[in-house]
């Protein structure tokens, strides 16, 4: 569950990053991070996401996103626990469960902050999720940071249990630096 939330706000976020008019946004994968940490019973971890794909375009001058896609396998989903990257996947339905984003706009609220809108897929359902999201350029990189709360039970995916004890919340937050260079 944490792969999905974690990889699909690292998408949206990644594509209110893009900033490049008419102009793609090479992703540094060895400096942008997606996570996502949950709470269980007693405990907290975070997943981190190794792998992804993604297509990120837009206007580079003013920073705005046009096109970000992001897809990725819950495999590359990384949470410091061999054990319990193997129940995710068997949590997720076995096989090899699969998660996407993609962007839908992005607008400035009431008080400027930016933020983004798009589709995320996980287990086989999509949802519309916002988050605010902040973009910095140096030169020809560009940085986007930001953070989003997500419910895991939205995605019709039950509540994690183990032992009929321990439980991990429903409550997932991802957060993401995305970072590139406009090509």
């Amino acid at each position: 569950m944490k792969r999905v939330t974690l990889a699909a706000i690292a998408g949206i976020m990644l594509c209110s990053l893009l900033a490049a008019s008419a102009a793609s946004l090479e992703v540094d994968k060895t400096r942008t991070k997606i996570q996502v940490d949950a709470k269980a019973t007693g405990h907290a971890f975070t997943g981190t996401l190794k792998n992804y794909a993604i297509k990120v375009a837009g206007d580079g001058e003013k920073l705005k996103p046009q096109v970000l896609e992001l897809s990725w396998n819950f495999a590359d989903l990384d949470t410091g626990d061999a054990g319990r990257n193997v129940e995710m996947i068997k949590w997720l339905g076995g096989g090899t469960p699969k998660g996407s984003f993609k962007f839908i706009k992005f607008w400035a609220d009431k008080s400027g902050v930016d933020k983004a809108e798009g589709t995320l897929t996980i287990h086989g359902v999509s949802k519309a999720v916002s988050f605010p999201f902040a973009v910095r350029k140096d030169g020809d990189r560009i940085t986007a940071n930001g953070r989003v709360e997500m419910n895991y039970k939205d995605f019709d995916l039950p509540v994690v249990r183990a032992m009929l004890v321990m439980t991990v919340d429903a409550k997932l937050v991802v957060n993401f630096q995305l970072v590139g260079k406009v090509k």
